[in-house]
């Protein structure tokens, strides 16, 4: 029996500091994100994907399923400085190995809540969490009629293209271009902050074979942005809509050591903030996820924060 559930929002995580005496002007996170309740105004909602499966298929180190609890915390205390309603919209929790059923009730989630009118930041998680995110991006998009060029903008150590009869954490973007076969739809893949010691050549040749656009991490140097500006100019240029989703071990592991595999090199944070900068300005962004935070191997919860720090971003 199958017990993988969608669960809606605890607000009792939206907890902080409270600056009553600098008023209206002292907001935090936890005194604005609200429970999403019918008919509530267009805004962002965040959706969590606690699940562990596609890591543990993936021989990765679980513990993700914990990441949107903690990136919630993390979140809780920062200072508000939003223009638009962020709503907590819940969790679908994978049980034990139901990654396939996990995946189908997180994109009919996604779906809902883009056909509220909502922009969706997903929080994992494991990076099982792209397909999920990408599937119901599609459906929202199927049911609006003739379908958009969609582009995804992944930034990843990895190229997660990985070829297998079961998804795992490994496989989400393989898993996206048989669907967008199966839609007869172009697929549209750049992954920024690829690193050639961590993908094996049967992953390059997978990327090869589908076109992806690829970054390595050593072509991303804070003293020469153009390659980084390039790649995601043109993934601008040949899509309507975005979906952006980040790896959390795309960031050196000085920064993200909360993560199932810390990058050695990793990509500087602030050329990762630069390009979200400029993919956000497009306002094609639909759907936005951030993945692979894993409590578990986490010190002083500074991946936690770091990933905050990007939600905060991602939420404008």
């Amino acid at each position: 029996m199958k017990q993988t559930t969608y669960k809606t929002a605890d607000m009792n995580v939206w907890q902080g500091r409270t600056d009553t005496d600098e008023g209206p002007l002292a907001l935090r996170w936890h005194q604005q994100v609200q429970s999403l309740f019918g008919n509530a105004p267009a805004g962002v909602a965040l959706l969590g994907f606690c699940s562990d499966a596609g890591v543990r298929r993936n021989q990765g180190e679980p513990g993700a399923a914990a990441g949107p609890g903690a990136l919630r915390c993390a979140a809780a205390n920062l200072s508000w400085h939003g223009s638009r309603p962020v709503y907590d919209g819940g969790d679908v929790i994978c049980h034990e190995d139901e990654l396939e059923s996990a995946q189908a009730i997180y994109a009919e989630q996604v779906a809902r809540l883009l056909n509220e009118g909502h922009k969706v930041v997903g929080l994992g998680g494991g990076h099982e969490i792209a397909f999920g995110s990408f599937s119901g991006l599609m459906q929202h998009l199927q049911a609006q009629g003739t379908l958009p060029r969609v582009g995804i903008i992944n930034f990843d150590a990895h190229l997660d293209l990985r070829r297998s009869a079961r998804p795992s954490s490994g496989t989400p973007f393989n898993q996206c271009a048989h669907l967008c076969e199966q839609l007869n739809t172009a697929f549209h893949y750049t992954c920024i902050g690829v690193s050639r010691c961590h993908n094996t050549a049967a992953l390059f040749e997978r990327a090869a074979e589908l076109n992806t656009r690829i970054v390595h991490d050593e072509q991303l140097l804070s003293w020469n942005p153009i390659p980084l500006f390039d790649a995601v100019d043109m993934a601008l240029a040949e899509a309507d809509v975005i979906y952006l989703t980040i790896c959390l071990d795309v960031l050196p592991a000085s920064l993200a050591p909360g993560v199932s595999a810390p990058a050695v090199r990793g990509m500087d944070m602030g050329l990762l903030e630069a390009a979200l900068d400029r993919i956000l300005a497009s306002n094609k962004v639909m759907m936005a996820d951030i993945a692979e935070l894993n409590p578990s191997r986490d010190h002083q919860s500074l991946t936690a924060r770091v990933a905050a720090r990007l939600l905060a971003r991602l939420a404008g």
